[in-house]
């Protein structure tokens, strides 16, 4: 019996397109831990340029603008590396609001993903989960074209 899609549970709340990336960092946008009690990053390597590699790690902020933004504790992947044959792979990182830095007022997180040494294909898509309002797709970003629910 179907009762809750599984959109009503996670929204897509952060994005780094998948494309062709030189070497150099790439970040999702803000997200308030205040909507969900958990995020997933996931992270997607597609093809590795000769000898490069992939970092991947959670930072936290105080508002939405970054302030005092810091990495958040043993939140990153093992590096993917080209020499490990990590093309094609996929790695996640789980993170749950009370990870933060709370008694900083720490309260948004991102996905911060470092391409080095050479160009590669690679992406990520991170999921708000255990939305404190349902429908959790009301946080969407507004770059979700559609959802098709049978």
């Amino acid at each position: 019996m179907k009762t809750l899609n599984p959109s009503a549970l996670a929204a897509v709340v952060g994005v780094i397109d998948a494309d062709a990336y030189a070497a150099g960092t790439y970040t999702t946008g803000w997200i308030s831990m205040s909507d969900f009690q958990a995020i997933q990053a996931i992270v997607l390597a597609g093809d590795l340029g000769a000898s490069a590699t992939i970092d991947a790690k959670i930072e936290q902020a105080t508002d939405a603008s970054g302030t005092g933004a810091k990495d958040v504790t043993d939140a990153a992947i093992t590096q993917l590396t080209k020499a490990g044959s990590d093309d094609n792979k996929q790695a996640i990182i789980d993170l749950w609001a009370e990870d933060l830095d709370l008694a900083n007022d720490f309260a948004y997180a991102r996905l911060s993903l470092t391409v080095s040494t050479a160009a590669c294909d690679a992406g990520a898509v991170v999921m708000g989960h255990y939305a404190r309002y349902q429908p959790a797709s009301n946080n969407d970003l507004s770059t979700v074209a559609e959802i098709v629910t049978l």
